[in-house]
């Protein structure tokens, strides 16, 4: 059975909250499970690692609970966050702007590496 989990969060749009629930819950639910978890950020998902962007989303409108919040609940639960590199470019970010929930920048060798050589799950959203 696989230790860790890999949440690869690219075609989950923030401009759709809804659709930002499933994938972070689901990481809170495996940390607090103790597997190990990585939400690795890219493409559009990639401006949630953005100071500022998170904070404004919710998956329901009328909630008290922010996408930040969601996502301070699953780092603090163990999951580890990542940002895609390509995402600062395209964002026009820099490492400063990065929420510090954040656990660090990668590049994409760093998935397919992880994916491949480790004992883990993928889940894509």
């Amino acid at each position: 059975m696989a230790d860790k989990l890999i949440i690869v969060m690219a075609n989950t749009d923030p401009r759709n909250g809804e659709e930002l629930g499933a994938p972070i819950f689901q990481a809170s639910v495996a940390a607090a499970m103790e597997y190990e978890v990585e939400v690795i950020c890219t493409a559009t998902a990639g401006r949630l690692m953005k100071k500022g962007v998170a904070e404004t989303l919710f998956v329901k409108e009328g909630s008290p609970k922010s996408v930040y919040d969601f996502i301070k609940d699953a780092h603090e639960a163990g999951a580890k966050f990542y940002c895609c590199s390509p995402n600062l470019d395209l964002f026009e970010m820099t490492q400063d702007d990065l929420i510090p929930e954040c656990a660090g920048i990668i590049g994409g060798a760093h998935l397919i590496e992880q994916v491949m050589e480790e004992d883990c799950r993928v889940l894509t959203y």
